[in-house]
């Protein structure tokens, strides 16, 4: 059997497939109500951070079912919300789903329920909505088809904080056009909206801010009637000035300045205005001074702490704040808002939830492409744990041509890294498709796999084994693999076998023999090498524990006698030797030892 090696944060995630997700669409058809909602509610929890959950569930039909009980007024209020939950769960998964709920006519259906009196289904459908329109794939034109949907959207607004911040956000990503700008001005939008700048909610005053800037966007008429609104007794503008203030986020600071420039351009306030001019290359440095401290204040704390790392998370917009940071001008607040992503990326859940809802790695992926090497060490970091099995931005990244940057990493001066762009590769091979495997290989080229296989950093020697042995798990790939590189593969583990390494080294190239005796034609280049099986029955033999239980691993593979040779393979090694020391080693006094040298002894016996 083959012996994959364990990334970092490994867990135990259960294999998603089309089986299971079947039985979760079934269960929506059940003609008992409770266990429908339980269906449903099961489903909810299955979906979470899973994008192969999602995907499986869109293709087997879910969505179609889903939308037929949101919309049934014989279904229970709780079963119509949790409709809405998942299918919003649904949409925050890659942008193929959200095409597939479009298509789906998930919009109107939506916007169907928000005519609802029970304001927690109006929350959930908003939320969901919210989710949809802010996709970039999303027809913004979807909101503006019906001339109903905006007004009663607009009368929504005052039902709670949830539907402020939903309906906002909906406007400000939906407000593309001048046309748009009209359609919003004229139902009211920014009597509507003003009062939401004094909300308690931080979020609900962002993007009713947010909603102000894509209105007042080269926009004349919008920005001559926000310069004559009160708000609370006090001029909009002033309000702007206020939320420019430094004691206000980042983010505040920047799109109110961005309302009162839209403002300034359109010849509502004067260039002159005190609230216009003002010392900004200060404010600037000393915003990215507070910056800096903080991201780096941050890292600190959550860099060992699960508890602390999910409230850093569920602090309110601090994700989109250390995203933010991500592309900021200022180098220093850069590295300390990567880093503080690296801190939290240690969080097997943070990767499942907040980094997944945030499309983190696409601003990582963006800052890799130029930044000094201390920002590329962090950044690479940070990738190598995006890039973990159980992580659902794995698969995008994938898709997006990382290969070839990390392979790229490899080549480079720093030997940090070098090991951070064969870690994120070793992470990347772990249970991969062949196709991915073989790029790799491709990409990284064979002359450069055998030069790290050489570094003199014992990091990257080490990281490079973890690829191969990872690269070489499953049969067929073992074959395919071994069949094209299997010379050059053999003389790298004699090589480092015969050199002065550590056990670790050691270890590890003799579990990559393991695996290549798991092969089903690869295993003969191990039978035809008497020189390397003379190697291995040395290290049945030596003195470390750890040594000896990998090179029994290897000759337990190649005797195994429910595969085709595995007579003539057993008559070899018996010859060799071998079955004399395997008697020996099953009375070992490590337990896992002898019972490695036992199970080998079977394979004799049966």
């Amino acid at each position: 059997m083959a012996c994959l090696l364990e990334a970092p944060l490994r867990i135990s995630v259960l294999s998603e497939v089309t089986a299971t997700s079947r039985h979760y669409v079934d269960r929506l058809f059940d003609p008992d109500p409770q266990k429908v909602l339980q269906g449903v509610i099961d489903m909810k929890n299955a979906v979470i951070g899973n994008n192969k959950q999602k995907a499986n569930l869109i293709v087997l039909g879910a969505v179609p079912r889903l939308l037929y009980l949101l919309q049934q007024s014989s279904s229970s209020l709780e079963l119509r919300t949790e409709c809405a939950v998942v299918l919003g769960s649904l949409a925050m998964g890659t942008e193929n789903n959200i095409k597939s709920l479009v298509d789906c006519h998930i919009i109107p259906a939506l916007l169907q329920g928000l005519l609802c009196p029970e304001l927690i289904f109006i929350e959930a459908c908003l939320r969901c909505l919210r989710t949809v329109f802010i996709s970039p794939v999303t027809p913004v034109q979807l909101l503006y088809t019906d001339p109903t949907v905006i007004p009663h959207l607009m009368s929504l607004l005052s039902l709670s904080q949830r539907t402020q911040e939903y309906i906002t956000q909906i406007f400000s990503h939906c407000c593309k056009t001048p046309e748009h700008q009209t359609v919003l001005f004229n139902h009211g939008a920014i009597q509507n909206i003003a009062p939401l700048l004094i909300s308690p909610s931080y979020k609900v005053r962002m993007q009713a801010l947010k909603c102000f800037s894509v209105l007042a966007y080269e926009n004349t008429q919008v920005s001559m009637t926000l310069v004559n609104v009160l708000v609370d007794g006090e001029l909009l503008s002033q309000v702007f000035v206020r939320m420019m203030q430094r004691d206000q986020p980042i983010d505040m600071q920047l799109t109110a300045a961005k309302c009162l420039t839209y403002m300034c351009r359109a010849g509502a306030i004067r260039t002159d205005d005190s609230c216009i001019v003002l010392k900004l290359d200060h404010d600037l440095k000393h915003a990215h001074e507070l910056r800096q401290a903080a991201f780096k204040l941050y890292a600190s704390l959550g860099s060992n702490d699960e508890d602390i790392r999910k409230k850093i998370t569920e602090t309110e917009n601090m994700m989109d704040r250390i995203v933010s940071g991500l592309s900021e001008s200022s180098i220093k607040v850069r590295l300390a808002a990567v880093r503080c992503l690296h801190s939290l990326s240690r969080s097997v859940q943070q990767l499942r939830t907040s980094f997944h809802d945030h499309a983190v790695w696409k601003p990582l992926m963006k800052l890799l492409q130029n930044a000094p090497d201390e920002v590329l060490v962090m950044a690479s970091s940070t990738l190598c744990n995006l890039l973990l099995e159980f992580s659902p931005s794995k698969e995008p990244i994938l898709e997006s041509g990382v290969i070839e940057l990390l392979c790229s990493l490899t080549q480079s001066d720093s030997p940090a890294l070098r090991v951070n762009g064969i870690w994120a590769l070793m992470n990347m091979a772990f249970q991969a498709d062949q196709k991915v495997k073989v790029e790799i290989v491709r990409s990284l080229g064979t002359e450069q796999l055998f030069r790290l296989l050489s570094d003199p950093d014992t990091n990257v020697l080490m990281k490079t084994l973890g690829l191969l042995r990872n690269l070489l798990s499953t049969r067929p790939h073992i074959d395919q693999i071994m069949s094209s590189h299997g010379k050059q593969i053999m003389q790298a583990v004699t090589l480092i076998l015969e050199a002065e390494h550590s056990i670790e080294v050691k270890e590890q190239t003799l579990c990559i023999l393991a695996n290549i005796g798991d092969g089903n034609t690869a295993k003969e280049l191990l039978m035809t090498n008497d020189d390397m099986l003379q190697k291995i029955k040395y290290y049945m033999g030596h003195s470390n524990v750890k040594l000896q239980l990998a090179a029994t691993f290897c000759i337990s593979n190649l005797i195994w006698n429910e595969e085709d040779g595995s007579q003539e393979r057993q008559d070899k090694l018996r010859e060799m030797g071998f079955v004399d020391i395997l008697h020996k080693l099953t009375q070992a006094s490590d337990p896992n030892l002898s019972d490695r040298a036992k199970t080998a002894m079977q394979q004799y016996l049966a």
